[in-house]
């Protein structure tokens, strides 16, 4: 990247050189990806002068005089080390290394938005070294994400306007009305919980607040500038989305603004706003389909809503309360009995063998494996409510409603990935890889077992004793 920046090729390499070594040194002082999944460990509130306290070599009152914040308020530092390393940087790296350090910084992070030779070595040790790919992705791709990056909720109504209708956000909502229905089942039937923390948990799940689909009002754009080269839009893009965020310090929190585009095909669980948003990019098959019988969108989306509802209670999210603060409604036995049972995810994920000799890290990703085995049982229970009443569904293919409901599950999560995106995956991802995250959660479920007639010593179930049951 420095050569083609125009440097010779003796000055880039020593210039690659001191950036890896400042990197180094940064992660050196940084929290393990582990460290930071404990909310606690990366909560450290402190004003303004604590701040400059800290960070004795850097002035954080020029800082924020730059970006225009006359007076930030209390501040959020999450890792202290780093910051106090950052600090005694300032004062003893020389000047030319951090001027190569800050080029480096430039160019990567806007390499792909560059001409053709940029573009191209970017996604050679990117794309091919780091992530296996074989060919760089058509230009039209990468473009509409770029799009749905800069201009999310503009691109959103259009979509919306063509693959998002009132009949399926409908079902959806129905869906998540069982799905939420299902865990307050669980919930109040549980046996290792008292009744102080139940009423806790109940509180808290009938506080999440949901939405579906789309914002209820859409960004306003109208101040974005779009009227300079790729990369000059882009990064005006990225000038008004920092503007924007400087604008909400001081103002009251807007509860209907979404974190996620529109057309995303993801949901995620919010612990601070204690909600679950699924956006209409996800509410499609074959996640979804309004057309589709009961037991394939719950074995589909019915285990992703489960997932994201189980969020708010797996070992992070049940730290925080029913209105999104960090408070431990925990009594001290039942907490001793919650982190008992997640141990048991933590064992059985970390003897998973992800590709030749590495193992998952059962830590990293025990916050989404419990999700994903709360989610599926959740989701069975829901069916099985949505079927409470009716006759019993006609087989489709050949299999049951149980049977379909475990199809669709496992089909949901088919992916094919390179050797090389596993192993980064494994050592930087907090969700385990597709393949595990059916395999462990239904290994877990004799209702897996009862629906295909598998023996209790089959390979698709784990020993009784193993079988964690936590929600």
């Amino acid at each position: 990247m420095f050569e083609l920046l125009g440097d010779k090729s003796a000055q880039a390499t020593d210039e690659a050189n001191t950036v890896m070594a400042l990197e180094t040194r940064l992660a050196k002082s940084s929290m393990t990806q582990v460290e930071q999944r404990d909310p606690n460990a990366v909560y450290h509130k402190m004003g303004l002068a604590e701040l400059n306290a800290l960070t004795p070599g850097y002035s954080w009152d020029r800082y924020f005089a730059g970006i225009g914040i006359a007076d930030p308020g209390d501040i959020n530092v999450g890792q202290l080390e780093f910051f106090k390393e950052v600090g005694s940087m300032m004062t003893t790296v020389p000047l030319n290394d951090w001027q190569a350090y800050l080029r480096w910084q430039l160019i990567n992070a806007t390499a792909s938005k560059l001409s053709s030779p940029f573009v191209n070595e970017d996604f050679r040790f990117n794309g091919t070294i780091l992530g296996g790919a074989k060919e760089l992705r058509p230009r039209w791709k990468r473009v509409l994400q770029a799009t749905d990056s800069d201009l999310g909720e503009a691109l959103g109504q259009l979509y919306v306007a063509r693959a998002f209708g009132p009949e399926a956000k409908a079902r959806a909502q129905t869906m998540i009305a069982n799905l939420k229905a299902a865990l307050r089942d669980r919930l109040t039937a549980l046996d290792w919980i008292s009744e102080d923390t139940r009423k806790q948990a109940l509180r808290k799940l009938d506080a999440i607040v949901v939405k579906v689909g789309y914002p209820d009002k859409w960004r306003d754009y109208s101040s974005l500038a779009v009227d300079g080269s790729y990369l000059q839009n882009d990064l005006q893009a990225s000038e008004f989305e920092f503007e924007r965020n400087l604008k909400k310090i001081g103002k009251p929190i807007d509860h209907s603004e979404w974190g996620i585009t529109t057309p995303t095909v993801d949901a995620y669980y919010n612990p601070n706003f204690n909600e679950i948003v699924f956006p209409a990019g996800i509410l499609q098959p074959p996640f979804f389909d309004p057309k589709a019988d009961d037991a394939l969108n719950y074995g589909a989306i019915g285990s992703i809503i489960g997932h994201e509802l189980t969020h708010g209670f797996d070992d992070q999210g049940r730290q925080f309360d029913a209105d999104g603060n960090l408070k431990n409604w925990w009594t001290a036995e039942d907490e001793k009995n919650y982190n008992a049972r997640a141990a048991l995810i933590d064992k059985q994920y970390s003897d998973y063998v992800a590709i030749e000799t590495l193992h998952i890290n059962g830590k990293l990703t025990m916050g989404e494996n419990i999700a994903d085995l709360g989610g599926l049982k959740i989701a069975y229970l829901a069916l099985q409510k949505a079927l409470e009443g009716k006759s019993r569904p006609e087989k489709i293919d050949g299999f049951t409603p149980e049977q379909r409901f475990f199809l669709a599950f496992a089909q949901s999560w088919r992916r094919s990935t390179r050797p090389e995106m596993v192993r980064q995956l494994i050592v930087t991802d907090p969700h385990s890889p597709a393949r595990f995250r059916v395999l462990g959660p239904i290994s877990n479920m004799p209702e897996f077992l009862m629906a295909f007639g598998c023996e209790g010593d089959s390979s698709m179930a784990r020993p009784e004793a193993l079988r964690v049951k936590i929600w």
